[in-house]
């Protein structure tokens, strides 16, 4: 890997010769960036974060420390992944076969997590493979994520439970009117629930 000269790779870090990383991007100490990983324009991989073989990242994300994104994980543009957020692909662990021997890469197929545009997970948080969580949605610090997050979602507990819904900002919304009308507090964009989804109202 010849990184762009605007990329920032610390002497402590392990990156694969084949790893791409985009402009402007920073990878700090002691993370660690596998064989086929794509990491957009504009990242941040934070100290001691792993970044799993084939692992696809958008621009602008950010992923603190020590956070491990195994693959085959997808976070499109704009997702943040807290400290020590756990991302996992493999529904059903086991070390060994039934047989008793130790389990290779050809005895289990892994499967990942998708976080699309905007999304954020908190400090902590685990989401269990094969989930979505989906665009600007947030997962609260402590959640364990088992089933697929709407868009605009903010869930919290274990499982995690919708508990509100968030705008882009960021901040929870409120409830304007009765028939599914909501606000963002932050910067007044307006919001219609129909049927357990949320989309941002349209002229």
């Amino acid at each position: 890997m010849t990184p762009h000269p605007t990329v920032r790779i610390v002497d402590s870090a392990d990156v694969a010769a084949d790893a791409v990383i985009g402009d402007s991007s920073s990878i700090w100490h002691l993370a660690q960036v596998r064989e086929g990983a794509t990491i957009g324009r504009n990242c941040v991989v934070g100290r001691g974060a792993y970044i799993g073989t084939g692992v696809r990242m958008g621009d602008n994300c950010k992923v603190q420390n020590y956070a491990l994104v195994y693959e085959p994980a997808t976070l499109e543009d704009g997702v943040f992944i807290g400290p020590a957020v756990v991302l996992t692909n493999d529904t059903y662990p086991r070390a060994i076969n039934p047989d008793g021997s130790l389990k290779s890469a050809h005895d289990w197929e892994p499967v990942g997590v998708t976080l699309r545009r905007g999304a954020s997970v908190g400090a902590r948080a685990v989401c269990v493979a094969p989930v979505t969580i989906g665009a600007w949605a947030t997962v609260a610090a402590g959640a364990v994520v088992v089933k697929d997050v709407p868009d605009f979602a903010l869930v919290a507990g274990v499982p995690a439970r919708r508990i509100g819904w968030v705008g882009k900002a960021g901040v929870p919304l409120t409830r304007e009117t009765d028939d599914g009308l909501w606000i963002c507090p932050a910067t007044g964009a307006r919001y219609v629930e129909l049927d357990g989804r949320l989309a941002e109202e349209t002229a």
